[in-house]
């Protein structure tokens, strides 16, 4: 656990070192590399983490995703509970808010929701990934017991910095590998 602390640190202090002008360059290009995805394309309903701080640009993601006529859902965040449940987002500025952690989440009075057996691509959020597919999430858990939720062979799609990229990630047990990353530079 100790060694999963120390590098979320070391690798979120490095994210934070980036630019917003790189982050959103990156942002564009990363969302270029996604919209393309034969996984993408196929799906009808897109799950997307919504990004704080210096992650990829979600958020812009979403209205793209509209254009696409494709529908969008997003996490609200239960603490009690230590879990996620999903709902239809139909415009961004009226359906979102800062919620736990001041990460944007559906608001509680514009929930809509959606059953994770609705979902055919999973857009997910990481500190760190490795080639092989191994994540590094924020240390909360939240994403790791979802994704049990989701039926078989849908596709969790990490969006992310390629300084992200590690050589290896730590995991457990309980830990599930993402089919596909992207990053600025590349599609693993």
């Amino acid at each position: 656990m100790e060694e999963k602390k120390t590098l979320r640190q070391k690798v979120l202090s490095r994210r934070d070192q980036l630019s917003w002008q790189d982050v959103e360059a990156f942002s564009a290009e990363i969302a270029r590399k996604m919209f393309a995805l034969p996984e993408y394309i196929a799906a009808d309903t897109s799950m997307y983490f919504l990004n704080f701080g210096k992650e990829v640009m979600t958020l812009k993601m979403v209205p793209q995703t509209f254009a696409h006529a494709k529908r969008v859902v997003a996490p609200k965040t239960l603490a009690k509970e230590r879990s996620l449940i999903l709902s239809e987002v139909l415009d961004v500025a009226d359906d979102l808010a800062p919620g736990l952690w001041d990460i944007p989440e559906p608001k509680a009075e514009r929930l809509r929701p959606v059953a994770p057996s609705e979902v055919d691509f999973v857009v997910v959020p990481g500190v760190a990934f490795d080639e092989q597919g191994n994540r590094l999430g924020y240390g909360g858990g939240y994403y790791d017991r979802f994704f049990a939720n989701l039926r078989e062979g849908v596709p969790l799609v990490a969006v992310t910095f390629e300084m992200q990229i590690l050589p290896t990630v730590p995991v457990a047990a309980w830990d599930r590998r993402v089919e596909l990353i992207i990053t600025e530079k590349r599609v693993i």
